[in-house]
């Protein structure tokens, strides 16, 4: 008995369709930057934020350099996400010359590697020039009752008028992503405020700008 062929065509297509759906599913994919550090300049005994991010399959693994060399210094910290995305390099105290140089994230994973470059300019205070950015408040330590609101204040003066940031235990602070539990807000009369709703354990932790 012969099968007609567009009968067969209809039971090929979608075995095919859905073997090609699991090979693509189980496909090891290259690292691709999701987040890369940007140029910095900071003061002498000041400090340093880089932060990069990175997506693939496996994950990849994010390794910082400083002038092809992988970062080694006490005042070197490398701090991961928590989702293993990525890390921040943090440099405290800052020290001139020694930390300008050029930095580099790289990103590898068994598929590929990745690198991108940012540079960290360090000035002596006798360097900073008209309109540098400073805190003019910053946040204090606050003790707060669990489930009650916490608000953080921050206000900063420089021309252009700087942008200000905030890190929870050194990680930047994802305001996107927390079922509106932290909020950042504007005062134009103060500045930023970072708003904590329903505070819970664990929330004992260092928020800095």
């Amino acid at each position: 008995m012969l099968v007609p062929s567009s009968w067969m065509m209809h039971v090929v297509r979608p075995v095919v369709v859905l073997l090609c759906f699991l090979l693509c599913a189980d496909a090891e994919t290259p690292p691709k930057f999701t987040r890369t550090p940007v140029d910095q300049t900071g003061v002498s005994g000041g400090v340093a934020s880089f932060i990069c991010q990175a997506t693939g399959d496996p994950r990849p693994k994010i390794v910082w350099n400083k002038k092809g060399k992988k970062v080694s210094n006490q005042r070197f910290e490398v701090i991961e996400f928590d989702d293993g995305s990525g890390s921040v390099l943090r440099i405290q105290p800052l020290r001139t010359p020694r930390d300008e140089a050029i930095y580099e994230c790289v990103a590898s994973n068994s598929v590929g590697e990745i690198s991108v470059s940012t540079r960290l300019t360090v000035l002596r205070e006798d360097q900073i020039p008209r309109g540098f950015p400073t805190i003019d408040m910053g946040p204090q330590l606050k003790v707060v009752e669990r489930t009650r609101t916490a608000t953080m204040l921050c206000a900063a003066s420089g021309n252009p008028d700087p942008e200000i940031s905030w890190f929870k235990d050194f990680l930047p602070v994802d305001t996107s992503n927390n079922n509106g539990r932290i909020k950042q807000l504007r005062s134009e009369s103060i500045g930023k405020c970072l708003v904590l709703k329903r505070t819970s354990p664990p929330l004992i932790s260092i928020f800095k700008i």
